[in-house]
């Protein structure tokens, strides 16, 4: 039976995936608040319809809910016709689903005390370091860590790109684990990226480095993608193609599932989601040359406190989901595409 949708076609209508908890629901609710129709849709139909409830009671009667499973041609296609039927057209699309890509390993509860306690002496890099230990990635993981991380994005994407209306907005929730390279201090490993507002010239040693505080200086720069000729390519999108972007992607998984993805020069540590959402990144761009009526941009919305980071982020979902509905608000006057923006703030993608 198909949903029962509540709007009228001259409201803008709003498709978040991923919108039953965390980032995803908060973007619905924010989205929700500012006037606009919200399909909230989930994999798991029970969490989604609770989710729409939960907003309707704090007295958000504008989110609906529709089942999606990213992964599932047939589910998208219900959806894409639905939306047809009931508004005709889409005026925005947050695509916020996504996986871990990794195989978390069970440890002991992460809120008791002793867990908080813990925890509340970490900064980013040593949470995700904790992260990274209580994991294991497996070829499984990593291809399934794909396929909805990217394949996902792009086949709901497609579905509904043609429902886009005049000022259509397409914001794909993307990371700053998916730069061509990232910033760190001197010294430090190439784990996790962080925004430290710090840094001093190059022939600075790392211990004058961590001994400056509150000054200004620009970031060292380290890559995620070892392989010059990868970053250079994913960078190039005068160049790139949608095709080249799933021979690549498929060579990652070859050599992944080889167990050559360090020697081949791809992102170590959660390589899979970093892989992802470079893809992401990159296909991005090419959409917004190719659809330059519409905008089309990427969100780092902040290490969060989801299930992705085992609630160990820094930013409440709250915040986070704040960073990507200003992308998806932007003034009409704003003609900003192609765009990666981080923490609110537009980025470099590499």
């Amino acid at each position: 039976m198909a949903p029962a949708f509540s709007s009228h076609r001259t409201t803008r209508v709003a498709v978040v995936t991923g919108g039953n908890k965390g980032i995803g629901l908060e973007v619905c609710r924010q989205l929700a608040g500012n006037g606009i129709t919200v399909i909230l849709t989930a994999r798991d139909e029970a969490r989604g319809a609770a989710a729409v409830e939960k907003l309707a009671d704090a007295g958000l009667s504008g989110v609906n809910f529709h089942q999606l499973d990213v992964t599932d041609a047939q589910s998208i296609a219900r959806l894409a016709n639905s939306l047809k039927a009931r508004f005709g057209k889409l005026d925005i699309l947050v695509n916020n689903a996504a996986i871990s890509g990794v195989q978390s390993l069970p440890v002991q509860d992460l809120g008791s005390t002793v867990s908080g306690e813990m925890f509340s002496g970490m900064d980013r890099r040593q949470r995700a370091e904790w992260i990274w230990a209580n994991c294991r990635e497996t070829f499984d993981a990593a291809k399934s860590g794909v396929h909805t991380n990217y394949y996902g994005m792009k086949n709901v994407t497609e579905a509904l790109l043609l429902q886009a209306s005049s000022d259509g907005r397409i914001v794909n929730v993307s990371s700053d684990n998916g730069l061509l390279r990232v910033t760190s201090f001197p010294q430090t490993d190439n784990l996790i990226p962080y925004q430290y507002t710090v840094s001093l010239s190059p022939s600075t040693s790392s211990q004058e480095a961590n001994s400056v505080k509150g000054i200004e200086i620009p970031f060292l720069r380290m890559q995620h993608f070892r392989n010059e000729e990868l970053e250079q390519e994913l960078n190039d999108v005068d160049k790139l193609t949608e095709e080249r972007l799933d021979e690549l992607l498929a060579m990652f998984l070859k050599d992944s599932e080889a167990g050559e993805a360090k020697a081949r020069g791809w992102p170590m540590y959660f390589s899979a989601y970093k892989v992802a959402k470079a893809a992401m990144n990159a296909y991005s761009r090419v959409l917004a040359r190719k659809h330059p009526k519409l905008r089309i941009n990427c969100v780092h919305p902040g290490y969060v406190k989801t299930d992705l980071t085992r609630h160990l982020g820094l930013l409440t979902p709250e915040e986070g989901a704040s960073n990507v509905v200003k992308v998806v608000l932007l003034p009409e006057g704003d003609g900003a595409t192609g765009v990666f923006f981080a923490l609110g703030q537009e980025a470099l993608f590499e």
